[in-house]
């Protein structure tokens, strides 16, 4: 098959996933690699916190993790784009470095402080991962840029993105 045949089927795939889609909601859409996290909300925070959920879903199974334990994430970005990979970053490291696995998600703040800052303050609770009652499912190893978009369409904010797994 060829590339562009590839690209155009997946932008198919995603339309058919977009279609589907609640607000607020997530889903993964079909990619040949990596997986597409799509995910909608009322405000722009909510639509953050389902990106999360979508994220954690790919890793383990998430009504099984229980919120024994907070983070608190800070991150500022020159864009609301850069602001969405530092928020999923800053996860995934927590994941990476103490074994954590997260089900609850609030943003409590996304503003624009100046021309070329945006600031997020959020809350993530989880507990450590625990193969005996965590589901493996697959390692997101990073955050990416690849098909991101962040926009807002009859009165839901949609955000979009690739994890590479």
């Amino acid at each position: 098959m060829a590339e562009g045949q590839v690209y155009e089927d997946i932008l198919a795939e995603l339309r058919e996933t977009l279609a589907r889609l609640n607000c607020p909601g997530y889903a993964h859409a079909p990619h040949p690699a990596d997986v597409i996290i799509v995910a909608k909300g009322r405000t722009l925070e909510e639509a953050f916190e389902q990106a999360a959920i979508g994220v954690y879903e790919v890793i383990t199974d998430t009504s099984k993790v229980e919120p024994k334990e907070e983070r608190v994430i800070e991150d500022t970005g020159v864009d609301i784009y850069q602001l969405l990979y530092r928020w999923i970053e800053d996860l995934l490291y927590y994941t990476d470095s103490e074994s954590m696995v997260f089900s609850k998600f609030k943003v409590e703040k996304i503003e624009k402080r100046s021309e070329d800052e945006y600031y997020l303050k959020a809350r993530a609770w989880g507990e450590k991962m625990n193969s005996s009652k965590h589901p493996k499912r697959t390692i997101v190893k990073a955050m990416t840029y690849a098909m991101m978009e962040i926009v807002k369409e009859d009165g839901c904010w949609r955000v979009q993105f690739v994890v590479d797994i």
